[in-house]
């Protein structure tokens, strides 16, 4: 997997290609490649020509042919699977005889089993990876099109994918195809484009066309064509992207990530805008698709997401017991759909994921679908399969995030929680004058964010002050406990120094035999009813020498050093005791030299298990 970039018309290929795949850069990758059908003297086509490289996108620029042009070509940033990070692993890869060209997200879970069976009929496999069978598989086939070339390969497979597929015999076509990887096509005056994220489109066009599961495409020049695998036609429309190109522009900052901690108070204004009633003391949310009297039936909701996304989760089904009295928990999609949950049509489930496209959250919806559960979306990009899969949902309006990490799209997520607990809420006991406090503390959020934010120089200097850690322990107790987990995450994503996150109350059944004075401790203290016990951990720390960074509403005599935030209702304050423990982990990580945007070994959007 990572990015794909496709495009076919008249403007010359490659430099294309290379400005679609830097568009991708930020989803993470290891190695770059690319395939176009070059021209040649006198000749509409000249066969296809491969350039491949590992490391960055630069590295693959560099050794392009002098003469490498065309008009049709398809491309890839690629996060390893399959082999390591080498220049023969590199997408895309051909069949035997150079005539088909294939770039791939996803995995092939049968390939060992396919490359055993080609190899015995004399195939010679060039690379470690999966993708490279399929590549055979097309080339081997006699059917008279690309399309039943490709669809009779597909046949055989079992797995995700996302494809793309170039052929020196029909030069005129790129062909498309997904399993649980995204693939979207854009439609271009006379050129059309395909990619794996609109990030790579919206620069040429924004009129894009999201293929299904099970659905293919045929894009020429000036047409395209949607299908099923098994050939039936289907009638997938064209949609508006909502962002513009310069929302995927850095934007005078120096990282993408600091572009988008910055950007916070704005998106959180986003969220919110349009959606407040003060009339009853609620929130409008049209598109939860879920009725008063449907939302009072619900007796339990199970919330599942991956990463950050399941820290946002475990937030809101803290604010949801709080607020609508409904027992809430969240739990890794990645484990839930593994081990055989009783599915309870009183349950309420909710999907969370920025991309909307993350396989194991996917996957998680469709088998809860398939056991007749109701399912809701709390996802980013409109229009993404999980919005289309599940019965309703949240947007969270957070616009494009670039960076690998996610830090504005966590805040927007925890936020449309609030809404979401406000709502259920609302319903269900909670008083108008609670519904009044809570959106009071809503609405000042944007500024309390904003004063965050300037707190950034003195982030900065503490920073300085942690980044020789070599371990890092983050606490925190019931609201705070999330807290400690993302901000822990945070830290270990971008500047690689091991860090852990436990309940506070946790630290007297093992993790204090790790406090020393070269493992500091982050507390999230918030002033609630559980202070004098937050307190109480920090004192267990420091009689054992430990340091103390305490992320609090007042100052802690207990901890070193005390970042203080703004004091907001108490079911909102997780939302804002974690912006600075993203300026915190920013700034380890820059004044440790690392590639803040591009953490390595991961990638934005996890399409595979």
């Amino acid at each position: 997997m990572c990015g794909i970039v496709g495009y076919i018309g008249k403007r010359d290929v490659a430099p294309l290609l290379l400005e679609g795949l830097q568009r991708l850069e930020y989803r993470g990758y290891d190695s770059a490649g690319i395939a176009i059908h070059a021209k040649s003297a006198g000749k509409a086509a000249g066969g296809l020509k491969t350039a491949k490289a590992k490391g960055r996108v630069r590295e693959l620029e560099s050794r392009l042919p002098k003469r490498f042009a065309g008009t049709a070509g398809i491309a890839h940033t690629r996060w390893a699977t399959h082999g390591a990070p080498t220049d023969e692993n590199a997408h895309p890869h051909v069949d035997t005889e150079g005539k088909v060209a294939v770039v791939h997200n996803g995995i092939i879970d049968n390939a060992d089993e396919l490359r055993a069976k080609l190899t015995a009929d004399g195939v010679e496999f060039v690379s470690e990876t999966d993708t490279e069978v399929l590549a055979h598989l097309i080339g081997r086939s006699q059917a008279p099109t690309l399309e039943e070339q490709v669809r009779e390969a597909l046949r055989v497979i079992e797995g995700t994918y996302g494809i793309a597929v170039l052929h020196a015999d029909f030069p005129e076509r790129i062909v498309v195809a997904r399993n649980g990887s995204p693939v979207v096509l854009g439609i271009g005056e006379k050129e059309m484009f395909v990619s794996s994220d609109v990030a790579a489109l919206v620069s040429h066009t924004r009129q894009v066309v999201t293929l299904d599961d099970g659905e293919m495409a045929t894009i020429k020049a000036d047409d395209y064509r949607t299908y099923t695998t098994e050939g039936s036609h289907t009638s997938a429309q064209p949609t508006t992207v909502e962002w513009e190109a310069e929302s995927y522009d850095m934007g005078g900052h120096d990282t993408y990530m600091h572009k988008e901690i910055s950007e916070q108070a704005d998106a959180v204004d986003r969220v919110l805008r349009g959606r407040i009633d003060d009339r009853f003391s609620t929130v409008h949310l049209g598109g939860l698709n879920l009725d008063p009297r449907e939302a009072r039936a619900i007796r339990r909701v199970k919330i599942l997401g991956c990463g950050t996304s399941y820290h946002a989760g475990q937030i809101g089904a803290q604010m949801i017991e709080e607020l609508a009295r409904i027992p809430s928990d969240a739990e890794p999609a990645s484990e839930f759909r593994y081990r055989n949950p009783v599915v309870d049509p009183d349950t309420l489930y909710i999907a969370v994921s920025q991309s909307g496209e993350t396989y194991d959250v996917l996957a998680a919806v469709q088998e809860l679908k398939r056991k007749g559960a109701r399912v809701l979306g709390v996802v980013n990009v409109v229009g993404s399969a999980i919005a289309r899969e599940t019965h309703g949902g949240v947007y969270v309006h957070a616009g494009p995030e670039v960076c690998v990490v996610s830090t504005k799209c966590f805040t927007n997520t925890v936020v449309a929680f609030g809404l979401l607990a406000l709502h259920l809420g609302r319903i269900r006991d909670l008083s108008v004058a609670d519904g009044k406090r809570i959106i009071e503390g809503l609405r000042r959020l944007p500024g309390q964010i904003q004063e965050i934010l300037e707190l950034e120089d003195e982030v900065k200097q503490l920073a300085a002050e942690y980044a020789d850690a070599r371990s890092m322990m983050f606490i925190g107790r019931v609201r705070g406990y999330p807290v400690a987990r993302e901000a822990s995450l945070k830290l270990k994503e971008i500047s690689y120094i091991h860090a852990e996150a436990y309940p506070a109350s946790e630290l007297k059944h093992g993790p204090l035999a790790l406090i020393e004075p070269a493992m500091p401790t982050v507390a999230i203290v918030p002033d609630d009813d559980l202070l004098e016990k937050n307190r109480a951990a920090m004192e267990e720390i420091k009689a054992r020498s430990g340091r103390i960074l305490a992320v609090a509403h007042q100052k802690q005599d207990k901890a070193d050093h005390t970042i203080v935030v703004p004091k907001n209702e108490n079911e909102l304050d997780p939302i804002l005791m974690g912006i600075p423990l993203q300026l915190l982990a920013y700034h380890v990580a820059l004044a440790m030299g690392r590639d803040i945007d591009k953490p390595r070994n991961l990638a934005k959007s996890v399409t595979v298990e």
